[in-house]
């Protein structure tokens, strides 16, 4: 299990990130959340078996189609058990 917080910036709100992200994140059994940020990026944390989310930050580097990704922050996080995976505002 690992745990990973992702900062994404670009054109990346309004084009559906965050409910891409989420949908895959739901479909590769990974906990955590996903926001839109003030300064225009998006922020996730994702919790799950390391394959499968280093997958989705891979996801993360390309976005869904209209995000235009210019960078991608990674920082590894301590694992804390997250269930679910939501989106917040």
């Amino acid at each position: 299990m690992i745990s990973k917080r992702v900062i994404v910036s670009g054109f990346v709100q309004g084009v559906g990130f965050r409910y891409s992200l989420a949908g895959r994140a739901e479909a590769r059994d990974i906990a955590g959340w996903v926001r839109n940020r003030p300064d225009g990026s998006v922020e996730a944390l994702l919790e799950g078996v390391g394959a499968e989310v280093e997958a989705l930050v891979d996801w993360c580097r390309v976005g869904p189609r209209g995000a235009r990704v210019d960078r991608v922050e990674v920082y590894d996080q301590q694992a804390s058990g997250l269930r679910g995976f939501t989106i917040t505002v």
